[in-house]
């Protein structure tokens, strides 16, 4: 039998002034490959955000350029995944690995837009299997990735990526300014999170993975990042600055998970 857990919040769209916000120091390598996990709830909130891409491009750009960085990014399906899977589950019924299939071909989408937005600084091939990025040389300044197949979330094959290619941090973007203990809409003793060990964070997450679920990291993820000793950041996408900021080691605002 599954052990009960506290009860998740709903992690999208949770007011950013409930708090005010602090900031800590990232401990991101000045030389490491930066595997960043980018939200479809970015990429595509409702309409796809054209703002957030050029945002995301010229950072990812100047980045580059400024300090010779590598990038792996691996996009979400957010939003267009869950359309899809609605609309198909109102009329059939479905099995989990349906609903899977479609959220990863919504991350390939994505991908697509993500790989002809940086069409100029991209390596041509996006990759779903995180095995493959082994294949790709170390030297490509960019590589965007996707889901792969049923039974994972993009934010394992961001740890996976990240062990092929020896990364010890994952950017985990997403539309929310911390992870908090719940739902800060609903209980007001919701406390925001800003640093946590893999230990605690996993006593508060589902044990088991499974398409839709919400939570700030996927489970499967967490448990392959805590045997890996990799760190995790959850940032707001939107506040480009603050992504900026952990890249280059100043403080900045989120929260870090680690061993």
């Amino acid at each position: 039998m599954q052990k009960k857990v506290k009860p998740l919040p709903e992690y999208t769209d949770i007011p950013r002034q409930l708090y005010p916000p602090t900031v800590h120091y990232s401990l991101m390598k000045t030389q490491e490959t930066v595997v960043m996990s980018v939200g479809g709830s970015l990429i595509v909130p409702d309409a796809i955000d054209t703002q957030f891409l050029t945002n995301l491009k010229n950072l990812i750009e100047r980045q580059i350029s400024a300090y010779g960085r590598r990038f792996i990014i691996i996009a979400g399906g957010g939003r267009t995944a869950r359309r899809y899977q609605d609309a198909a589950a109102a009329v059939s019924d479905l099995n989990p690995e349906d609903l899977d299939w479609m959220g990863i071909h919504a991350t390939r989408l994505n991908g697509h837009l993500l790989r002809t937005v940086f069409r100029d600084t991209a390596f041509p091939e996006m990759i779903t299997n995180p095995d493959d990025i082994n294949k790709v040389p170390v030297e490509a300044k960019l590589v965007i990735a996707a889901g792969y197949r049923p039974g994972a979330s993009t934010d394992l094959r961001a740890v996976q990526i990240a062990v092929n290619r020896k990364a010890t941090c994952v950017m985990n973007l997403s539309n929310i300014d911390y992870v908090y203990t719940a739902d800060p809409r609903k209980n007001p003793d919701a406390v925001k999170i800003e640093d946590i060990t893999w230990q605690e964070f996993i006593k508060i997450i589902p044990d088991e993975w499974n398409p839709g679920l919400s939570s700030p990291f996927d489970p499967v993820a967490a448990r392959e990042a805590q045997a890996h000793n990799i760190e995790v950041s959850i940032i707001n996408g939107t506040r480009i600055e603050e992504i900026e900021n952990y890249l280059e080691n100043k403080v900045f605002v989120g929260t870090r998970i680690h061993s």
